[in-house]
């Protein structure tokens, strides 16, 4: 099977709003069950309130035009990046997806700029794919009781 395309995604458009709301349900709902914790925030989170994020997104788009995971961001007025999201459909688990489309947005959409993203420190599967490509691991942080969130950062220094 071909690697998917990575593909800016409109979520002005329904049905890919609708696609990307569902498969980032799918995707939290996974990674609550691997921390232990079922109050992330995504999950609580409508379609209307998924479009009202100030991000820009990208998707990994399959051949037959199905969506197999996307990756959000803001850009912070010091020319950093944080990464918002980074989902993966659970069909496509574990065939590269995650990695397609970190690798396309650090060389392509924000090369030479320093980069955040947090993931519950618990989530062995994100913990392994930052740290693989290049992320250093910062300080693990507790914004709720019963959850402890890993921080990382990629490229420059903000100066």
């Amino acid at each position: 099977m071909p690697s998917p395309q990575i593909r800016p995604l409109d979520l002005t458009d329904d049905a890919t709003a609708r696609a990307a709301h569902r498969i980032g349900l799918a995707a939290y709902a996974v990674e609550a069950e691997l921390i232990g914790f079922p109050g992330i925030p995504a999950l609580g989170e409508s379609l209307a309130q998924m479009r009202a994020q100030d991000l820009n997104w990208v998707g990994a788009v399959g051949a037959d035009g199905e969506l197999a995971g996307f990756l959000a961001w803001e850009e912070r007025a010091d020319g950093g990046v944080c990464i918002d999201r980074l989902c993966v459909a659970p069909a496509w688990f574990r065939r590269g997806v995650a990695s397609l489309l970190l690798r396309h947005a650090l060389t392509e959409l924000f090369p030479d700029r320093p980069v955040e993203v947090t993931t519950g420190a618990a989530n062995t599967p994100a913990v392994t794919l930052y740290a693989r490509l290049g992320f250093t691991r910062g300080d693990d942080f507790s914004p709720a009781p019963g959850l402890t969130m890993a921080s990382f950062t990629s490229g420059p220094s903000v100066v």
